[in-house]
């Protein structure tokens, strides 16, 4: 006797909510568009001596933009009640370009290569460190997501790969920033392979950060951290381009430091910190 043939309707029946994959589509669309600048980048110095990096600005722009999109993707399929396996999935592959090859390629271009040049093989290894980590991280993490068949609790098991892009980006704008100027990066540029390599490290890493899953439009806050709110954003409006170029790398430094310091804390101070729920999945998450 055979067997009848499956219908279209005797498949899975996959959940796509459109709003949350729209947010994780620009990010995917940022990491696009950053790798298609550093490409086009020509950092040979003119006749005075100058290198035009504003292609490489643009391609730092479109990593920090792809941060904010992933940032607000998983928030609002958690606020709308809508999170799914393809979600998580598609999430990862828009990470893994974004926040993984973008950032790798980015530091290759504009340091590795140059610092490398009689051996250039040593470079792109560098650099493939930093990809692979970050793929075994965002692989982990769709292991340990499937098992539980949870989105995770409230903590990142290693230091989230968009936090690492976000560092990694920011500090390469603060070192253009400081040597506009020069023909090259000067001494600090070598600071960036070894922030790569640290951020490797780190990504697949057991220190657990807080997701800051919790903070949202209904949570609740204390006074004091209000006025630090308001006032960062006051300093955002006023200051701009400081904040873009100083702030967010140490933005990105703190939260690296606090995953150390964090054990250390009196869980009521942590508390305020990171605004825990208390009936929170205390299962570690990594993304």
């Amino acid at each position: 006797m055979s067997t009848p043939a499956s219908t279209p309707g005797d498949q899975p029946q996959i959940k796509i909510y459109f709003l949350p994959n729209l947010l994780t589509a620009g990010n995917l669309f940022c990491g696009f568009v950053a790798l298609t600048k550093i490409v086009e980048a020509d950092l040979i110095p003119n006749v005075d001596g100058i290198v035009n990096w504003a292609p490489i600005n643009f391609a730092l722009g479109f990593i920090l933009l792809a941060c904010i999109f992933d940032l607000f993707d998983g928030r609002v399929a958690r606020m709308g009640g809508v999170e799914s396996p393809f979600g998580r999935e598609f999430d990862s592959l828009a990470d893994m370009i974004s926040f993984g090859a973008a950032p790798a390629f980015l530091v290759h271009r504009v340091v590795l290569r140059d610092v490398f040049s009689d051996r250039p093989e040593i470079g792109w290894f560098i650099a493939s460190i930093y990809l692979i980590c970050g793929a075994f991280r965002l692989a982990r993490f769709n292991c340990i997501a499937a098992e539980s068949k949870s989105s995770g609790g409230g903590e990142f098991l290693g230091f989230p790969i968009p936090s690492a892009a976000g560092l990694v980006a920011s500090l390469t704008l603060l070192i253009i920033r400081l040597n506009e100027k020069e023909r090259t990066l000067g001494k600090l540029a070598y600071l960036l392979p070894v922030v790569l390599v640290f951020l490797s490290a780190m990504m697949v890493s057991t220190v657990k950060y807080p997701s800051f899953k919790s903070l949202g439009l209904r949570s609740s806050s204390t006074f004091w951290k209000a006025i630090i709110a308001a006032l960062f954003l006051g300093a955002i409006l006023m200051l701009r381009e400081k904040i873009l170029y100083y702030v967010l790398p140490a933005f990105f430094t703190l939260y690296l430091v606090y995953g150390f310091i964090r054990p250390s804390i009196s869980r009521r101070l942590r508390h305020e910190i990171e605004e825990e729920d208390e009936d929170d999945d205390p299962t570690p998450r990594m993304l």
